[in-house]
């Protein structure tokens, strides 16, 4: 069984303005009631759970998907050896999962997260 896409986020320069886009286009719940203002859309409303926010590194946005592996390390290494890059290595999100991300061989950005965390 191929591995399995477990969230999506949507980051760009207004993530209230974003958020209210989504919210309003396809009826989605969003709450962004947290310090970081990060709007988590449940999978019971978008099909696979996801969030929208500002970019908080300016660069400006990104729209990402987000799929499940065993281990971290060992994707990004497999994604190097395919032509790809690691772009964030693992890191921990505060009061959330383990996360990397990649770019493929044509630099589109592509999110990991350790399965079993959430």
């Amino acid at each position: 069984m191929g591995r399995k896409i477990v969230h999506f986020e949507i980051i760009g320069k207004d993530g209230k303005k974003l958020q209210d886009f989504y919210s309003k286009l396809f009826d989605w719940k969003i709450d962004a009631n947290n310090p970081m203002s990060y709007g988590f859309v449940q999978d019971s409303d978008a099909g696979v759970g996801g969030g929208i926010a500002a970019d908080m590194s300016g660069g400006g946005g990104h729209v990402t998907v987000y799929v499940e592996v065993d281990d971290l390390a060992a994707a990004l290494k497999k994604a190097e050896e395919l032509g790809g890059k690691t772009l964030m290595p693992p890191m921990a999100v505060p009061g959330g999962p383990e996360i990397a991300h990649l770019a493929d061989p044509e630099g589109h950005l592509i999110g990991l997260v350790k399965a079993g965390a959430g």
